[in-house]
């Protein structure tokens, strides 16, 4: 396996692919990458030789990605919550954020049912 910023790439796939394996590298920004290292973006991995590597490990290395892309995220998400913002409160709360409906559905967000049980009758 090729080790690029800290993932293990798989190397049985095409390098446009396999490069998406790592956070914050989708598929648009992977052909970049591959592009201006100048290496094939069908080529798979395991073809790939060492100063290709070298050539892609320094064109990854211009972007914002992995630990430092997760810690800015999380940043500003604890920056929404601390002002109070509508986004910061359903942040905390764990609801979703962009104006989703939840009496039915956003199991996602809100994790397992929890039954409310009826209030008993009163029998006379």
């Amino acid at each position: 396996m090729a080790r690029i910023s800290g993932v293990d790439i798989p190397k049985q796939k095409r390098g446009v692919i396999s490069l998406t394996y790592i956070y914050g590298v989708g598929r648009s920004r992977a052909k970049e990458i591959l592009a201006n290292a100048d290496v094939d973006e069908n080529k798979k991995v395991n073809e790939w030789n060492d100063d290709e590597i070298g050539r892609i490990r320094d064109a990854v290395a211009a972007f914002k990605i992995e630990g430092e892309l997760r810690s800015e995220t999380q940043l500003n998400i604890k920056r929404l919550m601390d002002i109070g913002s509508f986004r910061g409160i359903r942040h905390r709360v764990g609801l979703p954020l962009r104006g989703q409906r939840t009496k039915n559905n956003s199991r996602t967000r809100k994790g397992k049912r929890k039954t409310v049980a009826n209030k008993k009758k009163v029998t006379k």
